[in-house]
């Protein structure tokens, strides 16, 4: 036993491989569970008692020494790999660009945290309504152009049935299942039956908000949206009310805000006027209150909505309200310092 050891060590001493398959090999032979080592371990059973421990003693050291031999033998052609290959295994790994949010999702975002700062809410409603919530419940006349085709995408098999024109049909659900005080805002996708060019789209995004208690006064909307104009457009940004007209607000204003390209005086972004439109409010008309269960002799409220593409196209002087939808990289990769 102690010769065939002997022999084995030699053997191993002067082992030579030419690839790694090679190495491979002599792996299989010496050192595998039918190996000539592991043969030997097996006919170490049936040595006598008083040889066991010297045997076991050369046997150990021969497993060992062949199986740091071999070992070191696959691991020089695993080198003699790595320096051969293409590929260096020392540079820096492969820089992968990461996704980032939308630029109407920026806006979108900043416009709701800026108002939740006012503790206004975010509440959200279906984009498939009836006229009642669309229509009807905002005081707009049966005759009135919003309801007629050219304006409106209705559902051909239920013509009471529609896709929203703008988000104030949320307005209406949460008076319909809330008493005031009510103070929040409602983001979401609306639809409108137009051609689609440079400066309109089918498909918008507004945000309209609610606030409806005690004692609130025309005083108070400026406020809040001086407020709002600030912190969107920066500190010196002024603001200017025009009266309007809205079926659902008496008093109605559309608001602009100066122009922070020119400081107000004047250019092309703004037309030369130093002023820009962002947004329509007024205070809501008792009719509406009523309407949605809400008594108009205790309670008032304003309301004010405004269309997050036109906001994002004056924060990043986008001229073409397409570019927002058509998913296209080499747009979109511009706006990275915004996410």
């Amino acid at each position: 036993m102690l010769d065939k050891i002997a022999s084995l060590l030699e053997e191993v001493k002067n082992l030579h491989a030419q690839t790694a398959a090679d190495a491979e090999a002599l792996r299989i032979k010496y050192l595998s569970k039918k190996g000539e080592i592991s043969v030997l371990f097996d006919e170490f059973k049936q040595v006598s008692p008083e040889l066991k421990r010297e045997v076991g003693k050369k046997l150990n050291e021969l497993k060992v020494f062949a199986t740091e031999r071999i070992n070191n033998l696959k691991e020089s052609f695993a080198e003699q790999q790595n320096e051969g290959s293409a590929t260096d295994l020392s540079m820096p790994g492969t820089t992968y660009v990461c996704g980032g949010r939308h630029p109407l999702s920026v806006v979108k975002n900043d416009i709701i945290e800026i108002f939740g700062r006012l503790g206004f809410t975010v509440a959200e409603g279906p984009e498939v309504e009836d006229d009642w919530h669309v229509f009807t419940a905002l005081n707009f006349p049966l005759e009135h152009p919003a309801r007629d085709m050219q304006d409106t995408f209705f559902i051909n098999t239920n013509p009471d049935i529609l896709l929203r024109t703008h988000t104030s049909s949320v307005q209406v659900r949460v008076m319909e299942k809330q008493q005031p005080p009510i103070r929040a805002i409602f983001p979401g996708r609306v639809f409108r039956n137009e051609a689609i060019s440079a400066r309109a789209h089918c498909i918008f995004h507004q945000i309209e908000g609610l606030y409806v208690a005690k004692n609130v006064s025309f005083a108070d909307l400026k406020q809040t949206l001086i407020y709002f104009a600030k912190e969107m457009f920066g500190p010196d940004t002024q603001i200017r009310l025009r009266p309007s007209y809205f079926p659902f607000t008496e008093p109605s204003a559309e608001m602009d805000v100066s122009c922070s390209l020119c400081g107000g005086k004047g250019c092309g972004v703004c037309k030369g006027t130093g002023w820009l439109e962002i947004l329509g409010c007024g205070m809501v008309d008792p009719a509406v209150l009523e309407a949605n269960g809400i008594d108009s002799k205790e309670y008032s409220g304003f309301a004010f909505g405004m269309g997050v593409e036109r906001i994002a196209m004056l924060r990043y002087q986008v001229k073409d309200i397409r570019l927002f939808f058509e998913n296209d990289m080499r747009f979109l990769s511009q706006f990275k310092s915004a996410y």
